[in-house]
């Protein structure tokens, strides 16, 4: 196919909403990829509970297979974000027979920065955020508004309490 024919194919595609659903099909199918509503590139694997208005962006995974996630409601989680219940090291090494697998919990309105990693024993309390790059694995329980940052994740209790009355400590600043 010639450069002008996959531009006038790619135009095609773009403006018919039926030959674009039957394109994205096609891909799918031929990429070997799973079905599911957020989008073809990103990998959901086994049954996690995802709550309403969340959005999941590209090349992000969801893994929740032999294991349970639950991301709630208005969640937001960005492209190339790890969020996995099974943990495979010390069965890879000869310490365990089984791989270990340990829930995953988002509560309502948690952002996830890019390329961050969700590892077992995680439960996030409402509106709390995860910065991009943050590795974050068998931490148990972080309250609401907090912010967690960096690798080895450092968690900032209650971080963004500060500014439900509209204030911030860069406010005093000088």
């Amino acid at each position: 196919m010639k450069k002008e024919q996959m531009l006038e194919f790619i135009k095609a595609v773009k403006e018919n909403d039926e030959i674009k659903k039957e394109f994205t099909s096609l891909i799918i199918d031929v990429l070997d990829l799973r079905r599911n509503e957020f989008h073809p590139l990103v990998f959901i694997n086994g049954k996690p509970q995802i709550g309403e208005n969340v959005y999941i962006g590209l090349f992000s995974e969801i893994n929740a297979k032999g294991g349970e996630v639950i991301i709630s409601d208005n969640c937001d989680i960005a492209s190339f974000v790890s969020i996995n219940v099974a943990d495979s090291h010390k069965k890879c090494i000869g310490m365990e027979t089984d791989i270990e697998r340990k829930p995953i919990i988002l509560e309502s309105n948690t952002f996830v920065g890019s390329h961050s990693f969700i590892g077992g024993d995680v439960h996030i309390g409402h509106n709390s955020v995860v910065a991009a790059g943050t590795i974050l694995i068998d931490c148990g329980y972080v309250p609401p508004y907090s912010l967690i940052v960096g690798n080895p994740a450092k968690i900032k209790k209650g971080y963004y309490l500060q500014f439900q009355n509209g204030v911030n400590d860069c406010d005093n600043k000088s």
